[in-house]
C-alpha cells in the first residue's frame, strides 16, 4: 500500500472518530479503511487506535504518529503546489552557462530585458569557455559555441557565432599583411585554446573555402587576453567579430585578410529533454532565441534554411 494514502486515511480516523466516516470522506469502504491502519500498525510494530467493540481511541503512540502525518501530508502538498506552480506560471530560479565573450557582449544585456518582462524569475549567470555539464553542474540552460556532441540534448540553432582574423597596425608594419591564406603559416598567429581544432583555421574566400596550417607560440583560454595580445601588437588574432569589432573600426586592429572570412562556428542553446519543462525555462529559451535571431537581417531559421548568418 501506499505510505502517504495510508497516513491520510488515519487522519480522517483519527479526526472523524469512526471508520465509517472517514471511509465516506476518503470514498472508499469501512473495510478499506481498516487495511490502511492495519498497514500501518504492521509496518510501525505499533499500535495507534485502541478499539473496543463500542468505541474506539487514539493510543499515545498514535497522537504522536498523527501530528508528524499531518505535518508531513501539509508538507507534501505544498510540494505538489509548487512544483504545479513552477510548471505554469513563469517563476523561480534559473542557472545558466554562456561563453565569456557571448556572455558579456550579447546575452547579458538581453538577459535584462528578459528578467524586467517576468519578475518572479532569478537568474543565475556562469560565464566560461570551457564545456560544462548540464546535470553535474546543475545548469538549466547552455549556450555553446561549436560542436554539441551527442548528448541526448534538446538543442536550438541560434546565429552563427562570426570570427574575424585582425591585427594591430604595428605588426602588419613590421612583417607586412598576409595576402592569401597561405601566408597566415609564415605569421605569428595566436590561438584561443577553448577551441578545437584552432591550430587550423579555415576562411572562404574569392577561391572557395581553404585551410591554413598556423603554429601558434601563444595559445591563450580568454578571449579579451586574445584581444590585448593583437592590441599589443604581438600577431595575428581570430576570434569574435563581438569582440574585435569596435577596435577594427576604430583603427586599434585592422582586418587581416579582408576579402576572406573565417568559418563561422555553430551555436546552440541546449537544454535537457523534459516533457514537463518548466514554463520560466520555456519562457526564456523562446525568448533569447527570438531576441538574437531578431539581431540579424533576416529570420533563415524561420524559414528552414541552413545557411544562417551570425553575431552581430
Amino acid at each position: 500500500m501506499d505510505r502517504l494514502t495510508s497516513m491520510a486515511v488515519f487522519i480522517q480516523v483519527v479526526e472523524k472518530g469512526s471508520f465509517v466516516l472517514a471511509a465516506a470522506e476518503m470514498n472508499i469502504s469501512p473495510t478499506m479503511v481498516g487495511k490502511h491502519i492495519r498497514f500501518l500498525e504492521s509496518r510501525l510494530q505499533a499500535r495507534l487506535l485502541a478499539r473496543t467493540t463500542r468505541q474506539q481511541g487514539v493510543t499515545e503512540i498514535g497522537r504522536l504518529f498523527y501530528e508528524r502525518c499531518r505535518r508531513l501530508l501539509a508538507d507534501a502538498e505544498q510540494a505538489e503546489a509548487l512544483t504545479h506552480h513552477l510548471l505554469t506560471e513563469p517563476a523561480g530560479k534559473l542557472r545558466i552557462s554562456a561563453p565569456v565573450v557571448f556572455g558579456n557582449h550579447v546575452l547579458t544585456p538581453l538577459l535584462t530585458g528578459f528578467m524586467q518582462s517576468h519578475q518572479e524569475i532569478t537568474i543565475e549567470v556562469v560565464l566560461s569557455d570551457r564545456k560544462v555539464d548540464l546535470i553535474d553542474e546543475h545548469f538549466d540552460a547552455v549556450f555553446r559555441i561549436g560542436d554539441i556532441g551527442s548528448d541526448g540534448v534538446i538543442a536550438r540553432r541560434l546565429p552563427d557565432y562570426t570570427l574575424v582574423l585582425a591585427a594591430s597596425p604595428d605588426y602588419l608594419a613590421r612583417y607586412g599583411a598576409p595576402a592569401r591564406p597561405a601566408d597566415l603559416s609564415g605569421h605569428n598567429c595566436f590561438g584561443f585554446s577553448q577551441w578545437q581544432g584552432n591550430s587550423r583555421w579555415r576562411l572562404t574566400g574569392p577561391g572557395g573555402e581553404d585551410s591554413v596550417e598556423v603554429h601558434p607560440r601563444l595559445r591563450i583560454d580568454s578571449g579579451e587576453s586574445v584581444r590585448q595580445a593583437a592590441l599589443a601588437g604581438f600577431g595575428i588574432a581570430m576570434h569574435a567579430e563581438i569582440l574585435l569589432g569596435n577596435d577594427i573600426a576604430a583603427g586599434r586592429l585592422v582586418q587581416v585578410l579582408p576579402n576572406w572570412r573565417a568559418i563561422p562556428r555553430p551555436m546552440h542553446v541546449i537544454s535537457l529533454p523534459d516533457r514537463q519543462q518548466p514554463l520560466k525555462l520555456e519562457l526564456f529559451i523562446a525568448s533569447l532565441v527570438a531576441a538574437l535571431w531578431g539581431r540579424t537581417p533576416a529570420n533563415p531559421a524561420a524559414a528552414g534554411m541552413e545557411s544562417r548568418p551570425g553575431y552581430p
